[in-house]
């Protein structure tokens, strides 16, 4: 399975996620696209398998990933302080992969109805819902 990650500004919430699944699930394939350089940086070092960045590398790997995780931001133009480009956003909407996305009510984008839930526990559920695909 092609687990892609994304994430923008520092990449603590992609770190997280990569981290929690290549220590539950180490044989899974993680690609991890951040929108800078630092995200790119965090997510490798937490494990991932290969890493890329910028806008191209999401709309590619989008297109060939089987998950794609990520903040909510990530299927909302400009969201993430504008990290995110329309081309992003579509990309990861017309992808054919599941989506495992975070509510993060951040940068203007609230999610109501969704507990207040600490990152541990969002992240939790994120390995929970990979699992889940894995069988």
């Amino acid at each position: 399975m092609n687990i892609l990650v994304i994430d923008a500004q520092g990449g603590g919430i992609g770190k997280q996620i990569v981290s929690a699944l290549k220590k539950r699930y180490p044989e899974q394939y993680i690609t991890a696209v951040g929108t800078n350089s630092l995200a790119t940086s965090a997510m490798l070092k937490a494990g991932a398998d290969v890493a890329a960045t910028g806008e191209n590398p999401v709309i590619v790997c989008s297109r060939r990933a089987d998950v794609i995780i990520g903040p909510m931001g990530i299927v909302i133009a400009d969201a993430l302080l504008g990290e995110i480009t329309a081309a992003m956003a579509a990309a990861v909407g017309q992808s054919p992969a599941k989506r495992i996305l975070v509510p993060v009510n951040h940068c203007d984008n609230y999610i109501v109805g969704v507990t207040d839930l600490s990152m541990a526990k969002l992240i939790e559920g994120v390995v929970t819902e990979v699992g889940k695909l894995i069988g």
